[in-house]
């Protein structure tokens, strides 16, 4: 409030100075006067009615009092516009902790790398499955005949096989569609030998797996799910295994294939190329 007389206090004496600066014309006035008493100077005007000339005091009395009013608001919001105004800050509650969060500790994860065989080149062929480690039935009957009515087979060390690790491929070729088929790979376990996995080229879903040992021998042996069947055509079933480091021979590892087609049963067999002949040992040509 006290800003605001000052305004008020200054417009007054601005307007004093004005008032007591100005100069009326003397001459002119002079002029006026004598022309009056004259009278020639100035045609007769119509007397104005009282009430005009009072409105027109009042008029200008009333501009002034507008004035000085205008000019005291602007003063009044100028300094009221410098004056903080109140500020209301709304606060987020805290959040309730969920007791998930406090009672579990986080899992860490494990960096220990998956170990991995040395040196191992598996052969380009479909990615192999895992394995269910479990004791094989009887063994399927020999054979060392390689075809039987529409069967074809052959058994041999994959060339991509090292001084570490190996697989054995078995190939079945056949002419008729196969109702059942239970496939056999026995490996010797020659020093180190040790399941690596496995793998066929027909649907994994069609086959049950079992992998383990018996009377001397890794054995891998692939029996096709009832109902399931297997189009003519040429396959693959691969025995992948860990060996002591070298070239391995082959010489005692042997395969056994039954099928049953058009409700007669075959079977088909053989060994592995002895060492020294094609595809004898892991390694060697």
């Amino acid at each position: 409030m006290k800003e605001v007389r000052d305004v008020h206090e200054e417009l007054r004496a601005r307007l004093r100075e004005a008032g007591e600066a100005h100069e009326p014309d003397r001459a002119r006035i002079l002029a006026r006067i004598e022309r009056g008493m004259a009278g020639e100077a100035l045609p007769e005007r119509p007397a104005r009615p009282p009430l005009a000339g009072w409105a027109r005091v009042v008029g200008a009395t009333a501009a002034v009092a507008g004035l000085l009013a205008v000019g005291g608001y602007a003063v009044a919001s100028a300094v009221k516009g410098d004056e903080p105004a109140d500020q209301t800050v709304a606060v987020s509650p805290s959040p309730t902790p969920s007791p998930d969060a406090t009672s579990r500790p986080p899992v860490k994860p494990d960096p220990t790398p998956s170990a991995e065989k040395p040196d191992r080149k598996p052969s380009p062929t479909p990615s192999r499955t895992p394995t269910a480690k479990n004791t094989p039935a009887a063994p399927l009957p020999e054979t060392s005949d390689n075809e039987d009515g529409p069967l074809w087979s052959d058994g041999s060390v994959d060339p991509h096989s090292n001084d570490f690790w190996a697989q054995s491929n078995l190939t079945l070729k056949t002419g008729e569609k196969l109702t059942a088929l239970t496939v056999e790979l026995r490996v010797a376990l020659t020093d180190g030998v040790n399941d690596a996995g496995a793998w066929r080229s027909l649907p994994e879903e069609d086959f049950t797996l079992t992998v383990g040992e018996d009377d001397g021998f890794l054995v891998y042996r692939w029996v096709l799910k009832e109902g399931r069947t297997v189009p003519e055509g040429e396959f693959v079933f691969a025995g992948q295994y860990d060996h002591a480091r070298g070239g391995r021979d082959a010489k005692d590892d042997r395969y056994t294939m039954t099928a049953t087609a058009d409700g007669k049963q075959y079977t088909v067999g053989g060994d592995f190329a002895r060492s020294g002949d094609e595809n004898t040992a892991d390694g060697d040509s």
